[in-house]
C-alpha cells in the first residue's frame, strides 16, 4: 500500500500542488479531506464520507458537491504521485457518478411519490426508472472533469397511486418528467460548491427536442423506425447505472432486448463505416472552425487527428460490425475491448497493444490538463510551465521527450484509423476529398444503370441488363443502388483488364441479386476490394461455391484475412472460440436454445468456407480437405454434445457416460463438403432410468444438429448402422452394443455391419469408453473367418449395391462402375477382416491409400498392385471432388481414366480371385 502523506503537508509538497484547482480544494475544503480513508476513493469509502458530511447538517445536494472535491482531490494527489493507475482514476469518478445519480434517484421518488403517489403498473407492479449510463460513464471510463451523458427510460406508461386522500395522480410521463428535472437539481445544477457533474440528455431519442424520459416501449419504437446509424456506437457503451437497485432487476433484461438488435445486427454490416467517416467528418470540421484563428486550440489530444476519439471509434467500428455475429467483442471499455479484436483476428496483437498504450497515454494526459483548473477540456496548455509540470507527472525527462512520445502515439493513431476507414483526409488539399473506401481506394462517382449497362463485355451486359424490368433492383435505397452499380462498374474494369474472368462475373451478378435485401454485403465488397476480388476468383473456380454463398453470405468475410489461405483447421482454437462466444451470450443473458444454434451454425459454415477457399486456391489436397472437415465434424460434435447435456432437462450427472462412434466418411476421415454423417450412440450407465435419459438426450443432440435456422443446419445425421438398423434402438448401451457386434447371443450383427466397422473410430466419449470401443472393434476385425464364405458374401453385396447404381453403357462412374472407388473400398474390407488376425498393422482405421500399401507391404498383394490402387483410388477422389465442385456427374468416359480402371481392376483379381 502507497503511503500517504496527510492532506495538509499535501498542499505544498505532492507534485499534484502545481495545480490550481488543487490549491483552491486546499483553501477550502482541507477540514473535510480527512472523511477519506488512505488510498484512491471507492464507492463504499464514498457512501461513508457522504454519510458523515450529512451527519455535519449539510443538506444532500451540498453534501455531494463537496463529496466531489475530496474525491477530486484524493484522485488528483495519488494519481500526479504515480501512486495510482488509469483505471483506478476512471473507476473512482465513475463511482462517484453512480453513488450520486443513486442518491439523487432515491431523494427524487421519495419526494415524488409523497406528493403524487408511486408510478403503478399492471396489478401494481413497481415501475422502474433506469437511468442509462453513455459513453464514458457507461463503459465506467469517464474522466475527471467528465460531463455524463445519461438517457431515461422508464419501464411503462401509466398513472401514480395518488396521495391515500386520492389526489395527486399523474402520469408516468409526467411523473418521471418531474424526476429528471430533480435529478438534475441535486447532480448538474452549480451552486458555490460547483456541481458533482455537468449532465447532458442530448443523446436521448430526438435529442433536445424529445421528452427527458422515455417509456421503454416508447424507446423500442424509435430505435427500430428513427434510430440512426451514429446512435449505434452512443448505445454501444451505454449501462443502467443507477438506481442500484434496479441495475439487476428482471426489467433490465427487457431493455438490453431492445437495444442490443439496434446496436448489433444479425449480419456483418459493413454500411456503418459511410456513416462513421461523415460523424468522424463532422468532428473534424468542428475542431477545425473551434481553432480557426486560435491555433492553441489546434492541439486537442481528443478531438485532433491521432486523438483519443480516434482509437474509440476505430474500437468501437469493429465492434459494431463484428458483434452480432461475434458477441466476445461487445466489451464496453476500450481498453478490453482492444485485445479481444485482436483475438479475433480483426487486428494484429501488436497493434492493438500500440492502440492500448496511446489510449493510455493520451487519456492520461487529458486528466493532467483537466486538473490544472478543472475544466472540460482536452488542448494542452500554452504556458511553460503548466506543460513541463504535465511532462513531470507524467515521468518524461522534460517538456520536448514529453511532446515527443505525444506526437508518437498521435501518428500511430492517425494511421491505424486511416487505415481502418481508408483515409479519405488525405490529398485533400484543403479542398473537398474524393471519397475512399476501407482500403484507401478512391471511390469512382455512381454510374447511371443504362451508361454502365452499354459499357460492360458481352455476357456480363446481357445478365446486368436483365436489372432494367428487375423490381427488387428498382426498389432499392439509393445509397444501395449506388454500391450495386459501383461492384459491377468494378468487376467490369477487372474483367476487362483480365483480372478475374468473365464467366465469374457473371456468376456475382447472380449471386448479388439473392441478395440485395441485405445491403451490408454490398458495403462490405465496395469497402474491401481485396474481399470482392477473392471472391470473384472463388466464384470462378466452380459453381458450388456460388450455391454455397447463396446460403451463407456472412462468410465472404473470412476472405479479409490473407493468412486464412495458410492456415489449417484447427479443432482446439475452434473449441475455445466458440465456449468465449458462448460466455459473452451468458454475460448478457441472451445464451438461449435459438441464439447457441445459430452461434454453431455460423462458426460452421465459416470454417467449412476457410477450407473451401484453400482448396480452391490449391493450398491444401483433397486428403488434407477430407481430414479438415472430419475434424471440424468432431469439433461440431463435442460442443453440441456438451451444450446440449447441459441444457438437458432431467440430467442425472454433470458429465454423461456416452460415447459417438463414427461410420463410413466421418469414420474414415473422409468427409466432403456436405456429407451426411454416419453415427451409432451408446451411453455405459448403471442408472435405472439411463435408457430414457439418453434417448432423450439423443433426440435433442439430433434435434440441435439437423434443425434449420436462420442460419441453415449443420449435418444430415443417419443412425441406420446402429445394432438393427432402423428398427433398433436410437441409442443403446454399450454392453448391448459389443454383444451385437462380436455376436453374442441370438441378435447379432451381419457381415455387411462388420464392414462398416472396418471404417469405424471414436469420435466423442471417455477415454474409458473409447478404450472398451477400440478393444470391441479389434475383436471384431480379427474375429476368425472362412475367408471363402467371407469373398462370397462381400462380393454378393458388391453386386447388390452395383445393380442399385447402374451406369450408362460408354461412360464410366468414378465411384460405382466397375474399377471404381467401390471396388477398391470392398476389397479392401475383405483384406482387413479376413487377413488382420494374422496380420495386426491391418487392424488400425488408417484409410484406404495407407491400408493398401499395408497390405502390399505384408505380401497380401502383388508387387505394385497396392501402391497401384492407391494412387488410383486417390485420382478418382480428385475427380469425384472437382465434379461435385462443378455440380457435375462423376461419370467421365471411360478413356480417360483407363489406367486407374485397370488398377482397381487388378486389385480385384488379385485379393477375390486368389
Amino acid at each position: 500500500m502507497p503511503i500517504e502523506l496527510p492532506a495538509r503537508a499535501a498542499a505544498t509538497t505532492e507534485p499534484a500542488a502545481h495545480s490550481r484547482f488543487f490549491q483552491r480544494l486546499h483553501r477550502r475544503y482541507a477540514a473535510e479531506m480527512a472523511l477519506l480513508p488512505t488510498g484512491m476513493p471507492v464507492r463504499e469509502a464514498m457512501e461513508t464520507a457522504l454519510a458523515a458530511l450529512r451527519a455535519q447538517g449539510h443538506a444532500l445536494p451540498v453534501a455531494l458537491r463537496i463529496l466531489r472535491q475530496i474525491v477530486l482531490e484524493r484522485t488528483m494527489r495519488l494519481d500526479c504521485a504515480g501512486q495510482a493507475n488509469l483505471a483506478d482514476v476512471t473507476h473512482a469518478m465513475t463511482d462517484l457518478a453512480e453513488l450520486a445519480l443513486d442518491e439523487a434517484c432515491r431523494h427524487a421518488r421519495a419526494e415524488l411519490d409523497s406528493r403524487h403517489g408511486a408510478p403503478q403498473g399492471e396489478g401494481g407492479a413497481f415501475v422502474d426508472l433506469w437511468v442509462i449510463g453513455m459513453g464514458k460513464l457507461g463503459a465506467r471510463e469517464l474522466n475527471v472533469s467528465s460531463d455524463i451523458d445519461l438517457i431515461y427510460v422508464y419501464a411503462c406508461d401509466g398513472e401514480t397511486a395518488g396521495t391515500a386522500e386520492g389526489r395527486g395522480r399523474i402520469s408516468h410521463h409526467e411523473y418521471f418528467a418531474h424526476a429528471v428535472k430533480m435529478i438534475y437539481a441535486l447532480v448538474g445544477e452549480v451552486t458555490e460548491h460547483g456541481c458533482v457533474f455537468r449532465v447532458d440528455l442530448a443523446l436521448r431519442p430526438n435529442g433536445n427536442s424529445g421528452p427527458a424520459a422515455v417509456s421503454l416501449a416508447a424507446l423500442e419504437e424509435y430505435l427500430q423506425v428513427q434510430g440512426r446509424e451514429w446512435e449505434r456506437f452512443a448505445w454501444l457503451k451505454s449501462r443502467v447505472v443507477a438506481p442500484r437497485a434496479s441495475i439487476t432487476g428482471e426489467g433490465v433484461q427487457a431493455l438490453r432486448g431492445v437495444v442490443l438488435p439496434f446496436v448489433f445486427r444479425r449480419y456483418l454490416d459493413y454500411s456503418v463505416f459511410d456513416a462513421l467517416r461523415a460523424l468522424h467528418r463532422q468532428i473534424r470540421e468542428h475542431a477545425a472552425r473551434r481553432s480557426a484563428g486560435h491555433p492553441e486550440r489546434a492541439n486537442d489530444v481528443k478531438l485532433s487527428r491521432g486523438g483519443i476519439r480516434e482509437i474509440e471509434f476505430t474500437v468501437q467500428l469493429l465492434q459494431v460490425v463484428r458483434g452480432g455475429q461475434f458477441p466476445e467483442l461487445r466489451r464496453r471499455p476500450t481498453l478490453d475491448a482492444l485485445p479481444r479484436i485482436a483475438q479475433a483476428g480483426l487486428m494484429p496483437p501488436e497493434t492493438a497493444e500500440a492502440l492500448a498504450r496511446a489510449y493510455v497515454f493520451l487519456r492520461r494526459v487529458e486528466h493532467r490538463i483537466q486538473y490544472l483548473d478543472d475544466l472540460q477540456t482536452h488542448i494542452l496548455p500554452t504556458r511553460d510551465d503548466d506543460l513541463a509540470w504535465i511532462a513531470d507527472t507524467l515521468g518524461s525527462a522534460n517538456c520536448c521527450a514529453f511532446l515527443h512520445e505525444l506526437d508518437a502515439h498521435r501518428e500511430l493513431v492517425a494511421e491505424e484509423f486511416d487505415k481502418l476507414l481508408g483515409g479519405e483526409e488525405r490529398g485533400c488539399n484543403g479542398k473537398r476529398c474524393t471519397p475512399r473506401n476501407a482500403a484507401g481506394e478512391a471511390m469512382a462517382s455512381a454510374p447511371d444503370l443504362e451508361g454502365l449497362i452499354e459499357a460492360l463485355p458481352g455476357q456480363l451486359q446481357e445478365r446486368v441488363a436483365e436489372w432494367r424490368s428487375n423490381p427488387r433492383v428498382t426498389a432499392l435505397r439509393h445509397e444501395a443502388r449506388v454500391r450495386l452499380l459501383r461492384l459491377v462498374q468494378r468487376t467490369a474494369q477487372w474483367v476487362t483488364e483480365g483480372r478475374v474472368s468473365e464467366e465469374a462475373a457473371v456468376r456475382l451478378v447472380d449471386w448479388l441479386e439473392t441478395l440485395l435485401r441485405r445491403e451490408s454485403y454490398l458495403a462490405l465488397l465496395l469497402e474491401r476490394p481485396a474481399v470482392h476480388e477473392q471472391l470473384l476468383h472463388l466464384l470462378g473456380a466452380a459453381r458450388w461455391p456460388a450455391r454455397y454463398l447463396q446460403q451463407h453470405p456472412g462468410v465472404i468475410d473470412e476472405l479479409a484475412g490473407t493468412e486464412m489461405l495458410a492456415e489449417r483447421f484447427v479443432a482446439a482454437d475452434f473449441e475455445r472460440d466458440l465456449e468465449l462466444r458462448r460466455h459473452s451470450l451468458q454475460s448478457t443473458q441472451e445464451d438461449d436454445d435459438e441464439a447457441l444454434l445459430d452461434l454453431l451454425r455460423r462458426a460452421h459454415h465459416a470454417e467449412t468456407f476457410r477450407t473451401l477457399a484453400r482448396d480452391l486456391e490449391g493450398r491444401i489436397t483433397v486428403e488434407q480437405v477430407a481430414d479438415d472437415l472430419s475434424a471440424l465434424a468432431d469439433s461440431a460434435l463435442r460442443l453440441t454434445a456438451r451444450w446440449c447435456w447441459e441444457r438437458l432437462r432431467g440430467r442425472h450427472r454433470e458429465v454423461p457416460q456416452f460415447g459417438i462412434i463414427g461410420y463410413g466418411k466421418l469414420g474414415g476421415k473422409e468427409l466432403g463438403y456436405g456429407s451426411d454423417l454416419d453415427i451409432v450412440f451408446v451411453f455405459d450407465d448403471d442408472d435405472e432410468n439411463a435408457p430414457e435419459i439418453y434417448a432423450a438426450f439423443v433426440r435433442k443432440l439430433i434435434n440441435w444438429l439437423t434443425v434449420k435456422t436462420g442460419e441453415g443446419d449443420l449435418f444430415e445425421i443417419d443412425t441406420a448402422l446402429r445394432p438393427n438398423g432402423n428398427s433398433g434402438l436410437l441409442v443403446t448401451s454399450f454392453e448391448a452394443f459389443a454383444n451385437y457386434q462380436e455376436r453374442r447371443g441370438s441378435n447379432t450383427a451381419w457381415t455387411w455391419e462388420h464392414q462398416a466397422m472396418t471404417r469405424a473410430r471414436f469420435v466423442l466419449g471417455s477415454p474409458e469408453l473409447e478404450r472398451r470401443f477400440d478393444a470391441v472393434r479389434t475383436a471384431v476385425v480379427t474375429a476368425e473367418r472362412d475367408p471363402a464364405a467371407l469373398a462370397q458374401e462381400i462380393t454378393t453385396m458388391r453386386e447388390r449395391v452395383r445393380a442399385a447404381h447402374p451406369v450408362p453403357a460408354g461412360s464410366f462412374d468414378v465411384k460405382h462402375s466397375q474399377g471404381g472407388m467401390v471396388d477398391a473400398e470392398f476389397a479392401m474390407q475383405f483384406l482387413v477382416l479376413s487377413q488382420s488376425r494374422t496380420h495386426h498393422a491391418l487392424v488400425e482405421n488408417k484409410g484406404n491409400i495407407a491400408l493398401l500399401q499395408i497390405a502390399e507391404d505384408a505380401g497380401l498383394l502383388p508387387a505394385g498392385v497396392g501402391a497401384a490402387a492407391g494412387a488410383a483410388y486417390r485420382r478418382l477422389r480428385q475427380i469425384q471432388h472437382r465434379a461435385r465442385l462443378n455440380e457435375e456427374p462423376t461419370r467421365v468416359p471411360p478413356e480417360i481414366v483407363q489406367a486407374e480402371r485397370e488398377a482397381v481392376l487388378a486389385l480385384w483379381a488379385a485379393v477375390f480371385s486368389a
